[in-house]
């Protein structure tokens, strides 16, 4: 408005800029509430008349027509403006329902379970529907301490529901099953009761040996382990699964894997959320070469951190959820 005016005044009466004051108070109800919309085209209908007065047209027929302009549109501009921050303040509350109903749906897992240390770190995606399908388990059983940390294919309600389900039938098999394929051939029986077309669930299994870890990874990026010397690695099947949902497309079942795992290393599981996450240049996180930031003598806080460096990386929000779990062998 300042510009049209000073335009106006430069300009002369001649060529009749008046009508553009109307553009403040429109803009104005992409930003701003309805008063302060209100407020603005007030500011325009007085520059109006001053101006008006300035160009001696005041009281004209095409004045008076932008004086109506600047009033209908700063009504609808108000209108619309109330209604968006309605629309926003209803977004806001379904977004933090959808968080609580993310971060409750997996149970607060235990911070130790014997010689092992646990920590969990979940980030909520910037998408405007931030509820997602990330899951994450960890179950203290009579055949050692079971991990599952997984992601449902797509967004939603229905992802939701089909990870409640998942987590459901793990804690149930991983009482009951002696082995990890006994609890994969349960998970998969579950899911082809609920899943539909061509759905599907990642998920990567870990049972906790004394000195070792079995793993059973159903199309899920592979663990990375940290050893105590400072060894990286990821730690991937020699024969890669479908995920659930689609191990009945595969020649065999899953078959388990073990890799050592002595005092002072530290396993991290994570989905795809992490592997994923990309800065401007569309780069992809590079988690081998950031993970010297799990070296924080606190479990958490070494989730923190590489959550923070995860930030940093992509210059803001990720656009994808996020799931990381951390065990560490005293």
């Amino acid at each position: 408005m300042g510009a049209v005016a000073i335009v106006d005044l430069a300009a002369g009466p001649e060529f009749g800029y008046l009508p553009l004051l109307a553009l403040g108070p429109a803009f104005a109800a992409l930003h701003y509430g309805a008063r302060r919309i209100v407020l603005i085209g007030l500011i325009a209908f007085v520059l109006c008349i001053v101006l008006a007065a300035y160009d001696n047209v005041l009281g004209h027929r095409q004045d008076n027509l932008t004086l109506a302009s600047i009033i209908g549109v700063t009504s609808a501009s108000a209108l619309a403006g109330a209604r968006r921050q309605q629309r926003e303040r209803e977004l806001a509350t379904v977004r933090t329902v959808a968080e609580v109903a993310q971060r409750v749906l997996p149970r607060p897992v235990p911070r130790s379970a014997g010689p092992l240390l646990i920590a969990v770190n979940y980030t909520s995606a910037a998408a405007e529907a931030r509820i997602g399908g990330d899951l994450y388990e960890v179950v203290i059983t009579p055949f050692g301490v079971r991990i599952l940390i997984g992601d449902v294919q797509g967004k939603g309600l229905g992802a939701v529901e089909t990870a409640a389900g998942v987590l459901g039938a793990f804690r149930e098999a991983a009482y009951d099953e002696a082995d990890l394929p006994g609890v994969v051939n349960r998970l998969e029986k579950s899911l082809s009761r609920t899943l539909s077309g061509e759905k599907f669930v990642t998920a990567a299994l870990a049972q906790f040996g004394d000195d070792h870890v079995t793993l059973v990874d159903c199309g899920h990026p592979p663990p990375l382990i940290l050893g105590r010397d400072g060894d990286l690695r990821l730690v991937e099947p020699e024969e890669p699964s479908p995920p659930l949902g689609m191990t009945d497309l595969a020649d065999a079942p899953p078959r388990p894997y073990q890799v050592p795992f002595s005092p002072g290393d530290q396993m991290l599981f994570y989905t795809d959320g992490v592997i994923e996450a990309r800065d401007d240049a569309g780069t992809f996180y590079p988690l081998l070469d950031r993970a010297g930031v799990l070296r924080s003598s606190e479990a958490e806080q070494a989730l923190r951190d590489l959550e923070a460096d995860l930030v940093r990386h992509t210059g803001g929000p990720i656009a994808d959820d996020a799931a990381m779990l951390l065990v560490r062998r005293r």
